[in-house]
């Protein structure tokens, strides 16, 4: 069972997406310096068909993505309501999944997503924005994973030109 803890409307972690972000808690990766310790309890709300209905009707056309963070306790799950999510907005949504794994479980189709994050977070390599990072996002191209972890550096450092903090 998926169980939440909060949700935002985000603009950074599915780049060119205004994504609804769902933070999954019971997480078993326990990554050392991990940003989000609080998700790693078992604790929240039960995330299900009728929590997503009511999401989406609460954010409507605001939104073009969702994006579960987390869920690697259950992936059969968040599969399952990606699809739903794509069956019930006729695929004007998007979906995508950051999961610290380092690669998709067996039983996972990538299909079932439009955009996968993979790789747990490793403290001396950084996340997404560092040039470094083991982790890596994908779009989902006709089953295929293509690359986009640079679209994190370069807008990161469109922040940094302009003085914002990036991180």
């Amino acid at each position: 069972m998926l169980r939440y803890l909060s949700y935002n409307i985000v603009f950074q972690e599915v780049p060119g997406e205004v994504t609804l972000a769902i933070n999954l808690s019971n997480c078993p990766n326990r990554c050392k310096g991990c940003h989000s310790p609080h998700l790693q309890e078992d604790a929240g709300e039960k995330l299900d068909q009728k929590v997503i209905d009511k999401l989406l009707v609460r954010y409507g056309d605001a939104i073009t993505c969702v994006c579960f963070m987390g869920g690697d306790a259950d992936p059969q799950a968040v599969e399952k309501l990606s699809l739903y999510i794509r069956t019930i907005s006729r695929n004007r949504l998007k979906t995508a999944w950051y999961s610290g794994k380092p690669k998709l479980p067996e039983h996972c189709d990538a299909g079932s997503f439009d955009f996968i994050k993979l790789g747990p977070y490793v403290e001396k390599l950084g996340g997404l924005d560092a040039p470094e990072t083991n982790q890596r996002f994908y779009r989902v191209e006709d089953g295929a994973l293509r690359d986009l972890t640079a679209r994190f550096r370069k807008s990161s450092k469109i922040f940094n030109m302009h003085g914002f903090d990036a991180k």
